[in-house]
């Protein structure tokens, strides 16, 4: 743990909301390495985007998707791939200087001594701080229905988070279980190989991609669905004219046999869990609310977090919404004896 003790600040975290919070505790004057640390539990140079599907496009176009005073270079009307944020996080990570420790994972949180201190536990031993910001994002970790692992199929089980391209999926019926964003771009991907049946809950409102993200999804201050996020740019009328079948919400499941909320069973070679995301803050002590209702902050007096909508706005999961997070952070640290 020597190369995490005696910072002013640990940042968990190395992705966009991290470096932004590097980038603006920079700018009020702290040193990488010395005044603080990033780690992060991804092997590394690994961040989450690396791992999402090339077929997959930002639904913010590229003008929308970087840092202030840094854009990302090419159109600024195209919608990024995965591969061009990863990219130029790294790049923005080499000009910010910052070396994150990697594969190291935060597990609690607590007051040191009932002090102005803090004690991180991780997987390689205990470090003590003054600060500690969560930047581990909003979508860390995929969402599974509790039937999920009653599901015993021939052919493919997993998590959109998990899915690359068609020929991942063997031949027969697929079932997609989500009708949001990325269940809809899954199954359009997957129709001209595959049977596809996606199972909707709730139908979304269809708005044109450059309305993203102005409907809001997640209420700032509780841990609740405020309503449900629309379809950019998707229609399931346009599902259907590629031969996709749209089904009922999906209650349960005994083997390859699925039963939905309309009564009918059918049953599936393959399913696909496009049931959204966790965030990455399990490790966080539970507060009933975030303090004083100030975004970024939390009861725990030096404990921030960063790019987690309901720790802070609706738009705090994109890179100009973690950049504003992370200059809030960075001023209230610097205001910290």
């Amino acid at each position: 743990m020597a190369g995490l003790s005696h910072r002013r600040v640990i940042i968990v975290g190395a992705g966009q909301a991290g470096l932004a919070t590097a980038a603006a505790l920079i700018a009020r004057g702290m040193e990488p390495q010395r005044d603080f640390v990033l780690i992060d539990r991804s092997p590394r140079a690994r961040r989450a985007w690396s791992a999402r599907r090339p077929s997959m496009r930002l639904l913010s176009s590229a003008e929308h998707s970087s840092f202030p005073r840094r854009p990302l270079e090419g159109d600024p009307y195209r919608h990024p791939t995965p591969r061009d944020i990863e990219s130029y996080l790294h790049e923005y990570e080499a000009e910010l200087g910052v070396k994150p420790v990697w594969g190291v994972r935060a597990l609690a949180v607590t007051p040191h001594n009932n002090g102005p201190t803090l004690r991180l536990s991780t997987t390689v031993g205990e470090v003590q701080t003054r600060n500690i910001v969560c930047a581990t994002g909003a979508a860390a970790r995929p969402r599974l229905p509790e039937w999920a692992a009653d599901a015993d199929v021939v052919g493919a089980w997993m998590h959109t988070s998990a899915y690359q391209t068609p020929e991942q999926i063997p031949p027969g019926r697929v079932l997609i279980v989500g009708g949001g964003n990325a269940g809809v771009e899954v199954a359009s991907d997957l129709a001209n190989s595959h049977d596809v049946t996606l199972a909707v809950r709730t139908r979304r409102t269809e708005v044109h991609a450059r309305q993203f993200p102005t409907h809001p999804h997640f209420s700032p201050w509780r841990r609740a669905k405020a309503a449900q996020e629309p379809l950019y740019g998707h229609s399931y009328d346009a599902l259907r004219g590629k031969g996709v079948h749209i089904q009922t919400e999906t209650t349960g499941v005994r083997g390859d046999e699925f039963t939905f909320s309309d009564g009918s069973r059918q049953t599936y070679q393959s399913v696909i869990f496009a049931t959204g995301y966790e965030a990455g803050d399990e490790w966080l002590p539970t507060f009933p609310q975030p303090h004083r209702r100030i975004r970024t902050s939390t009861a725990l007096p030096g404990l921030f977090v960063a790019g987690i909508p309901t720790h802070s706005h609706v738009k705090a999961n994109t890179l100009p919404g973690a950049w504003a997070d992370a200059t809030r952070i960075a001023r209230f640290i610097h205001a910290r004896p």
